[in-house]
């Protein structure tokens, strides 16, 4: 699959020219367990008459590309750590297993098991020891506002999503905007006395809100919410049958979690499967999601917000 974006992001991040304290972080084994899991929560195995992703793009890529983004506007070693391991307790399908757990508005419930993953990786922990870092430091990411903060702010985690999302999925980011956006972004003192990534350019922020509505409108549309639930359901299924177990989700990829549900021998496991991959987009019948996120954004412009409050 072509990924010239995706590698085109990566470059004007300065990916090859990233400090080495960087590198030896990137091959943890819970980290390197992302590379196969998808960035849009499952999707990239369902119909292709629903989803038409441009490119592949895994939490592993997030997780470098918001690690980048952080050590370019911030020189701090631990909040870039913060930022590169902030999603290492995504689940097999991501967000789906949210929407499986009821937590349609937050979708932060898996959140839950960062401190005990990253504690588990010995590889990862004993790097954290040899650099004088604990690892409270970097299983907190929620207290550096540049790696996360509270819509409708923006942070490493929420500008690098919009432009991945942006790339694969609504496909209104090119190389240009790219370009563009990387280079006027800039961290300011914002009205809560924390630092948030803004921009310089109106223009640039205008652009970020227009693919931000464009990606709510996807993430509410009623094909996303019924294969979203569908794919959750399908789950919740497979763990109550014994399939599979709740933590599996922690640990196995998403090739071959797919792989045991096409191949289960519960029928209506395989079906429910079969009819994730094939559905086609008209005949999706009519769900009522009213609690679903609702990714609104308002950023700093120079300093100032784009959006004057009225």
């Amino acid at each position: 699959m072509n990924t010239n974006l995706l590698n085109y992001y990566k470059k004007v991040l300065n990916y090859e020219e990233r400090p080495e304290f960087l590198k030896k972080y990137e091959n943890t084994p819970s980290l390197l367990r992302l590379k196969k899991i998808g960035y849009f929560c499952g999707m990239d195995y369902a119909s292709k008459d629903v989803y038409s992703f441009k490119e592949k793009i895994s939490r592993y890529d997030h997780s470098i590309t918001t690690a980048l983004l952080t050590w370019n506007l911030s020189n701090n070693r631990i909040e870039t750590l913060a930022a590169l391991f902030h999603d290492i307790s995504t689940p097999c399908f991501s967000h789906v297993i949210d929407y499986m757990n009821n937590d349609y508005k937050k979708q932060e419930s898996t959140e839950e098991f960062t401190e005990q993953i990253i504690k588990k990786d010995e590889v990862l922990t004993d790097l954290l020891k040899k650099d004088f870092i604990l690892v409270d430091d970097i299983v907190n990411f929620k207290k550096y506002s540049i790696v996360d903060n509270n819509r409708p702010k923006i942070c490493a985690d929420r500008l690098d999503g919009i432009i991945l999302t942006g790339i694969s999925w609504t496909k209104n980011i090119g190389k240009e905007d790219i370009k563009n956006i990387l280079n006027n972004i800039k961290l300011y003192n914002n009205e809560n006395n924390e630092y948030e990534i803004g921009f310089t350019d109106k223009e640039i922020a205008k652009k970020i809100v227009f693919v931000n509505k464009n990606i709510n409108k996807y993430c509410h549309t009623n094909e996303d919410n019924y294969m979203m639930e569908l794919l959750a359901d399908i789950t919740k299924k497979a763990i109550n049958k014994g399939i599979i177990k709740y933590s599996d989700l922690y640990v196995m990829n998403e090739e071959l979690l797919i792989n045991l549900l096409s191949n289960s021998v519960d029928t209506n496991i395989r079906n429910a499967i079969s009819l994730f991959k094939i559905i086609k987009r008209n005949n999706i019948p009519k769900i009522e999601l009213n609690n679903v996120k609702d990714r609104v954004i308002n950023p700093l412009v120079n300093g100032k917000r784009l959006i004057k409050k009225a």
